[in-house]
């Protein structure tokens, strides 16, 4: 028999699946080659379902013979390695971003002396499509909060994006750029208690309690499915942070990160945050811990954040307390600083790389904004929060708009400035 390869996502099985797939079993033993979630998440959203779960889905369908392993989102590499004679795919990969994929096959299956056949698309039925339906009806917290983990184990790097709000939340969700590589999007939100509280017209003290920033979570939650991480300051003493750890990881939070710091809180962007008082060691690690003990679920990551930069300290000591607070059980470490140059950054995460291969770091480039995601990572992060550029965004927009009407004693003249009612509404899940 010929050998026939056909590679799919298989996220989300549909009448067009089945008879792309009873369509390669007519000519040939039939080889899946299953894209794995790092294949996927590289160019588009992570898929509902992991790649276990969707290959065990594959191989109980009638006319599959052996699923392998795709570990890229080309083709080729599997093509080269399995030499099938014939390669099928439906005919809508000859416009749009596949076409060049389409390209390569043709040329490296033309080397092989191998066929490629073009099944006709089913009509009515599109994953993507499907997919995005999927989507708004909306995630469990269960769901939620297990994929950031996920995340870091098939993305080098996870983009984060401040939201403070239902409505960024939901731009968030939604927004994509398509590039060479593939699609770009968010990976998740970062609930900031600096947006939040300054959303409310108040200090960012720490002075609001987890209830009343819960409220505003929940607003976020209710209309998006991405994973949360939660600033979560101090974390107050180890039996209020026991309380906090709890309820975000029931409310479907993916993580929390805390700063070893004491006492009132003073913004790290401030020149009087260098005078704040950094915890002990033993402190923090004893908060760590407790935290630890109280997760219910394997999921939920504390992740430490180190205060040594801002208050002054070198990377030294910031390395010192970043092995103290891994060993006590933290998740990750998230290394902050003021610094424009970023050097002191850079020498931390690769320090740190260094001893630890696999923990999770955590950078926040506000001021350090120069560099790129692709060089952040080339120092050893993983996750790269942009921690309040939506807030800083809409106040601007606000106060140009409100001043306009001011000066001309009408609104004709921000018409430009302002979406359409109906593009707004448009924007909310359930309003058409």
């Amino acid at each position: 028999m010929k050998k026939v390869y056909l590679g799919m996502t298989a996220d989300i099985i549909h009448p067009g699946i089945i008879n792309i797939i009873t369509e390669g079993a007519k000519l040939g033993e039939l080889t899946v080659g299953l894209l794995t979630d790092s294949a996927i998440a590289s160019h588009k959203r992570l898929p509902h379902l992991d790649y276990e779960q969707r290959k065990q889905v594959v191989e109980n369908i009638k006319g599959v013979s052996e699923v392998v392993p795709q570990e890229d989102w080309s083709y080729v590499p599997n093509l080269k390695k399995y030499k099938p004679d014939i390669i099928i795919h439906g005919d809508d990969w000859k416009i749009g971003a596949l076409s060049k994929i389409r390209e390569d096959v043709y040329k490296t299956m033309e080397e092989l002396g191998g066929e490629v056949v073009e099944i006709p698309y089913t009509k009515g039925f599109e994953s993507s499509a499907l997919a995005e339906q999927v989507s708004s009806i909306g995630t469990t917290p269960e769901i939620r909060m297990k994929t950031l983990r996920r995340l870091l184990q098939v993305k080098p790097v996870i983009r984060i994006l401040e939201a403070h709000s239902g409505l960024s939340g939901l731009i968030i969700e939604n927004i994509e750029v398509q590039k060479d590589d593939g699609i770009h999007s968010f990976d998740g939100m970062w609930s900031s208690s600096l947006t939040d509280s300054t959303c409310k017209g108040k200090p960012d003290i720490e002075a609001v309690d987890l209830t009343t920033r819960l409220q505003d979570l929940t607003n976020i939650l209710e209309c998006t499915t991405k994973p949360i991480i939660f600033d979560g300051d101090t974390g107050g003493k180890p039996e209020h942070f026991i309380f906090t750890v709890r309820t975000l990881e029931r409310n479907g939070v993916s993580a929390v990160i805390v700063e070893d710091k004491v006492g009132l809180k003073k913004n790290s962007l401030f020149g009087t945050a260098a005078k704040q008082e950094l915890a002990t060691i033993e402190e923090f690690c004893h908060k760590i811990s407790e935290g630890k003990k109280a997760q219910v679920t394997k999921d939920f990551m504390i992740i430490a954040r180190l205060e040594s930069l801002i208050a002054g300290k070198d990377v030294d000591d910031a390395l010192m307390r970043a092995k103290a607070y891994v060993s006590a059980g933290a998740d990750g470490v998230m290394i902050h600083s003021k610094e424009k140059t970023g050097l002191d950054i850079k020498e931390f995460c690769q320090r740190f790389r260094m001893e630890y291969k696999n923990i999770p770091i955590v950078v926040v480039p506000t001021t350090y904004n120069q560099f790129t995601e692709t060089e952040l990572h080339q120092w050893g992060a993983n996750i790269i929060i942009y921690a309040n550029h939506m807030l800083r965004a809409s106040y601007p927009a606000m106060y140009k708009v409100a001043q306009m009407i001011l000066e001309n004693e009408r609104s004709l003249e921000v018409n430009d400035l302002c979406m359409p009612i109906k593009q707004i509404l448009e924007l909310i899940p359930g309003t058409k």
